[in-house]
């Protein structure tokens, strides 16, 4: 039995052994690189010697306005994702469970911008948001609304890519919240019916306390998605015009790859490791507090 035992270990352990390799080698290593060389000052090239500093590249970060500007465009994504982009899935959700001929179609529409490349959404936006020529200075022009320069005004740009935002990642949270309303026994809402409870009582007191585990996913996949924000707004703004639509993922780039500053860079990447992780927890923690 015990030599069984060794071998059905010895088993689990042949096939687990790929997968921790590719996690160590894809996932560890790099993560501990990155940790490393924040502490070093180093530009990139490989004969290049890397030059230790301790915290001085921590110390940059903490006194350049541009790293402090960029967190405030994630509190924009932020709040963008929970006041704007949370009610809206939610609502297509309730939307597309209804039994309506052409509701495949509006399936199929909402999701459409998920399954499109990033670049090509992002610069379709940048056309239809020209100044003059783009379809919505037109539209505004045309009812006499004056019309902001919505990527080229540092007031507007982070505002105008966090509904841009909104508007690719409405289908995918919708089919997350669909999920959770099919997975709602029907009988539960007769039973409130005939208890003489309307549309809005179902959805508060059966609906929303059994969504709680999928608002926690959407809160999480929201939460991180914020704080690592780069393809949109490298392909609308590149983090322009003079940083007004930075974010710690494009400042990182910017840092790294455009003025060689890789020491700065990595620290950024620490940082946004850090905080990525510590807000999930914390947003995870708060939740499961609110369910019990």
């Amino acid at each position: 039995m015990i030599v069984g035992k060794k071998i059905q270990r010895g088993w689990y352990l042949a096939f687990l052994a790929p997968g921790v390799m590719l996690f160590v080698a894809l996932v560890l290593y790099p993560i501990t690189q990155s940790v490393i060389q924040s502490f070093y000052s180093w530009n990139g090239i490989a004969i290049s010697p890397m030059k230790f500093v301790g915290l001085a590249n921590y110390k940059v970060l903490k006194e350049d306005l541009n790293f402090w500007n960029s967190l405030i465009n994630v509190l924009w994504f932020l709040i963008g994702g929970f006041v704007v982009l949370m009610p809206l899935s939610f609502l297509l959700a309730i939307a597309i469970n209804k039994e309506y001929r052409i509701t495949k179609f509006f399936k199929t529409t909402f999701f459409l911008p998920v399954v499109l490349p990033t670049a090509a959404v992002g610069l379709m936006w940048v056309y239809m948001l020209f100044p003059e020529s783009g379809v919505f200075p037109v539209i505004l022009k045309f009812f006499h609304i004056p019309s902001p320069n919505f990527l080229g005004d540092p007031k507007w740009t982070i505002k105008s890519i966090v509904l841009v935002n909104e508007w690719i990642y409405a289908g995918l949270n919708m089919l997350i919240f669909s999920a959770g309303l099919v997975s709602i026994p029907e009988n539960l809402y007769e039973s409130a019916r005939i208890d003489g409870a309307d549309s809005w009582e179902q959805t508060r007191f059966i609906t929303l306390p059994l969504m709680v585990e999928y608002f926690k996913v959407f809160a999480i996949l929201c939460v991180t998605g914020c704080v690592m924000e780069f393809n949109l707004v490298f392909v609308m703004t590149g983090g322009g015009p003079s940083h007004a639509s930075e974010t710690p993922a494009t400042l990182l780039y910017n840092e790294a790859f455009k003025y060689r500053n890789f020491g700065v860079g990595n620290a950024l990447g620490v940082f946004l490791i850090v905080a990525g992780v510590s807000l999930s927890l914390l947003t995870n923690k708060l939740l499961s507090r609110k369910e019990d």
